[in-house]
């Protein structure tokens, strides 16, 4: 018997993480994964190919329009946005910022708040 656990941050996710997901996914990128950090605070991490190659602002800049259809609230909420190419999780991450952002997204440091 295997027996697996879910990250810790699923148990974070709310109707209003989803919200997020759903949009983003509806817009085409390939995995999304959203969770309320704190009261204050939404982190978002979308996996998408297309980023392969890129820097992180033009990443983000993909990504931004798309949510802009979310509630204004929702939006101001949204303080970490992190974007993957499928190959920067697959393999060991070129750079230590990959590793640490990724880190702190699947096993979050506890809030202040």
């Amino acid at each position: 018997m295997t027996n697996t656990s879910a990250p810790p941050w699923e148990a974070m996710r709310t109707d209003e993480t989803r919200e997020v997901e759903g949009v983003l996914l509806k817009a085409g990128f390939e995995k999304v994964d959203a969770y309320r950090y704190n009261s204050a605070s939404i982190r978002v991490r979308v996996i998408h190919s297309k980023f392969e190659g890129l820097p992180p602002a033009k990443r983000d800049a993909m990504v931004e329009p798309c949510l802009e259809q979310l509630p204004e609230r929702t939006q101001a909420d949204i303080m970490n946005l992190f974007t993957f190419a499928p190959s920067e999780l697959q393999q060991t991450p070129k750079t230590f910022r990959e590793f640490l952002l990724n880190t702190e997204f699947d096993d979050p440091t506890p809030s202040m708040l």
